[in-house]
């Protein structure tokens, strides 16, 4: 799961088939590099069944999908390095009209105006291709994404708070210096495709909290970050008034805390330590915690912390 700190963007899972569909019939050098052959197979495998909810359909639609990926993926240096000149200098010459307009959902300056960031911090990387297979997701400060295991994504610029249930692997395939091991992500990737508003999440006050009445009067807030598994869930915290103080009730799991912004104080039970930015704690189960702010904002965002926890419940106790 990915919380924006600062205003943030990205590539997050595949995008709906008949985007992909529509890039293949307005970037040339997209195209030249997945091939006519492949081109042609998937347009015509999806065509009037890219939202289809037969499973036969979707199968066949992700089958096509893996097959197009995979052989983009794999294009050899040369063909890589003449694509992305040619795809540079659309970006630059067709600006607002780039990839026929960006398509149903994209914006063709926006397109064009990544194509040549990325390109400037990842010259004929692969990764700049990999964009049209992909949803763009821009996340305002406190919007959030949720990525399902074996999915795709790739973190482009702003500062977030990332939530991971325990992993064994990473695996990495573009914008990167690391070891590309694209054999394995092209095998592993679930291929499924939604629109990006799928994948953005819809946070609630979180009711195991309570703010203080001077909390209360600033604005301060606790926000629930709560994603579709029972590995882990996010709360923010802001109070953005001097005195300002958040109670959270005890939990039956731990819970880990870090301070994005501000100073104050954390207390379990009778201890009481100094919060501030870039502090962790990590607080066990059974523990009432209090956050409460030291920094007076003026009105704004004082104290800032996000506080991560897994709650056992009754059926997964041994």
């Amino acid at each position: 799961m990915t919380i924006a700190v600062t205003p943030f963007d990205g590539l997050c899972g595949f995008r709906p088939l008949a985007e992909i569909a529509h890039f293949l019939q307005h970037v040339p050098s997209f195209r030249k590099l997945v091939g006519e052959e492949e081109a042609k197979n998937f347009e015509n495998t999806v065509k009037g069944k890219e939202t289809s909810d037969n499973e036969e359909d979707k199968q066949a639609n992700k089958k096509a999908l893996q097959s197009a990926f995979t052989k983009l993926m794999n294009v050899d240096k040369a063909s890589l390095e003449t694509a992305s000149e040619e795809l540079l200098q659309a970006a630059k010459s067709e600006g607002a009209s780039f990839a026929g307009e960006g398509g149903p959902s994209n914006d063709g300056q926006e397109l064009a105006d990544l194509v040549v960031r990325l390109n400037g911090q990842f010259p004929a990387d692969i990764g700049l291709f990999v964009q049209f297979f992909l949803n763009y997701v821009k996340l305002e400060v406190g919007e959030a994404m949720f990525l399902k295991a074996d999915d795709i994504h790739a973190y482009l610029s702003g500062d977030i708070i990332e939530c991971m249930a325990s992993s064994d692997n990473v695996v990495r395939a573009g914008f990167t210096p690391k070891f590309k091991d694209v054999n394995t992500l092209t095998e592993m990737l679930t291929y499924s495709y939604a629109p990006i508003s799928e994948q953005k999440m819809s946070p609630t006050d979180y009711p195991f909290a309570t703010l203080n009445a001077s909390a209360y009067s600033s604005n301060s807030s606790n926000t629930l970050y709560d994603p579709p598994i029972p590995e882990f869930a996010v709360v923010r915290t802001a109070l953005n008034k001097s005195g300002a103080k958040s109670t959270f009730d005890p939990i039956q799991g731990p819970s880990i805390v870090l301070c994005t912004k501000g100073s104050g104080t954390i207390s379990v039970g009778p201890k009481k330590e100094k919060i501030e930015e870039g502090y962790v704690f990590f607080v066990g189960a059974t523990a009432e915690l209090v956050i409460e702010s030291e920094t007076d904002a003026d009105g704004g965002e004082g104290l800032v912390i996000f506080k991560a926890f897994c709650e056992i419940d009754d059926e997964q106790k041994l």
